[in-house]
């Protein structure tokens, strides 16, 4: 989506009326953002997308009758201009690969923190600017493509990519991350693995790299029978 409109339009897709009207009052204490709609069903999800036209949907995966992941399935077929944000309150990580597979902007678990989710509107606002920036100018280099994908600041990249050390490879970092910042609970090594389809150790390779550059930290959760095993979270420090 690029858009010339300063101010996003955002259709919010929950079934619950309390928990869509904080998510509204959230989305508009973000300077660019403005909700436009609200859709408590599949149906009338279907009917505002073809009136209102949003830039953005916020999109609750759980919906009376329907799955979102076929909402976000139909989002993406018939409203190609128009990005997604997943919310739930599931942590399969089935959900979180489909989320991602099918072309969601972030995923976001319930409950929803204000703090998360203007994360994410600002990267949101970053991404098209930065889209933007390089459609004007006509000419593309290797360092926009890093600044797109991986962000505008070390923060957000997870380290400085210019200087990644041998064996991490951009884009399986910038996977990574994503898959991260969408687990409030982390994710382990195993879980990044099956994820993003990579080998348990490749996984745990990229996870320390994070956690060295400060980007992740690590506990140790203890589960009923052997041994602990490292879990990993983003640090909002």
């Amino acid at each position: 989506m690029e858009h010339q409109n300063p101010i996003v339009e955002v259709l919010i897709v929950e079934d619950d009326v309390k928990i869509a009207e904080i998510n509204r009052r959230f989305i508009e204490k973000v300077a660019g953002f403005h909700v436009v709609g609200i859709a408590t069903d599949v149906g009338q999800a279907k009917e505002q997308l073809e009136i209102l036209t949003p830039h953005l949907v916020l999109l609750d995966v759980y919906l009376p009758g329907a799955n979102g992941l076929e909402m976000l399935s139909f989002i993406r077929q018939h409203y190609r201009e128009t990005d997604v944000i997943m919310i739930t309150a599931a942590k399969e990580i089935d959900a979180i690969r489909e989320a991602i597979r099918g072309g969601a902007f972030d995923y976001i678990m319930k409950p929803l923190v204000f703090n998360r989710l203007q994360e994410t509107l600002l990267r949101y606002l970053n991404f098209h600017r930065e889209l933007k920036r390089m459609n004007d100018s006509g000419m593309i280099n290797q360092s926009d493509v890093d600044r797109l994908l991986l962000g505008s600041s070390k923060k957000e990249s997870g380290s400085d990519t210019s200087f990644l050390p041998k064996g991490i490879d951009k884009l399986t970092l910038v996977k990574i991350v994503h898959a991260i910042s969408g687990a409030p609970d982390g994710l382990t090594a195993d879980q990044i693995a099956k994820e993003i389809g990579v080998s348990r150790s490749t996984g745990r390779r990229y996870l320390e790299h994070l956690v060295s550059s400060g980007d992740l930290y690590a506990d140790l959760s203890y589960g009923v029978v052997g041994r602990p095993e490292r879990v990993y979270r983003k640090n909002n420090a």
